[in-house]
């Protein structure tokens, strides 16, 4: 069974990501706000390595429960930095709680993260293939940026999309790639 050429088919973690969650769409804003931490954290580095470390950040950000990543404290953040499970980058640990605090606000705004996302795009998903950004993350990148996110430049954004199922890029090799 062939799968993408970027899947690490020794990392059982890799395989999984790839066969169950990558490219499947998934509304739930928790899912979401997840999924945007860890993309954020990914900036300059593989997604084997955030993948890798996804259960220990998902301890050490509380099952990424907004409500307290939004209150997390100097002593929290001083946690996060000594722990030498997850990436101990001091601005994207900073950018991923006010991060979360926009991500709450924009759930305000429209009732869900996911609300706010289909304002962007009209048919789910974007079938395509070797592409790293598109005018989609572009526009999404542009408004987080606006709204004072941090760590969500166009590129992150397109990861982002495809890991939620925005943008389905399976291969063509790919035992699960499909064109519509």
């Amino acid at each position: 069974m062939k799968r993408c050429k970027w899947c690490n088919e020794n990392n059982s973690l890799y395989v999984y990501y790839h066969d169950k969650e990558w490219g499947v769409l998934n509304t739930n804003d928790k899912y979401l706000f997840e999924m945007l931490i860890l993309e954020s954290f990914q900036a300059g580095l593989s997604w084997e390595c955030i993948l890798n470390k996804r259960l220990s950040f998902k301890e050490a950000y509380d099952n990424f429960d907004i409500e307290k990543v939004i209150n997390y404290d100097d002593k929290k953040i001083e946690e996060l930095l000594n722990n030498k499970d997850i990436i101990r980058n001091k601005l994207k640990i900073q950018a991923s709680i006010s991060n979360a605090k926009i991500f709450k606000n924009i759930q305000k705004e429209y009732e869900s993260f996911y609300k706010y996302l289909c304002q962007f795009i009209k048919e789910k998903p974007i079938f395509e293939i070797g592409k790293a950004t598109n005018n989609l993350s572009d526009m999404i990148s542009k408004d987080l940026i606006e709204r004072g996110m941090k760590f969500v430049g166009s590129t992150t954004i397109y990861s982002y999309l495809q890991a939620i199922g925005f943008i389905y890029s399976h291969d063509k090799e790919c035992f699960l790639f499909r064109n519509n």
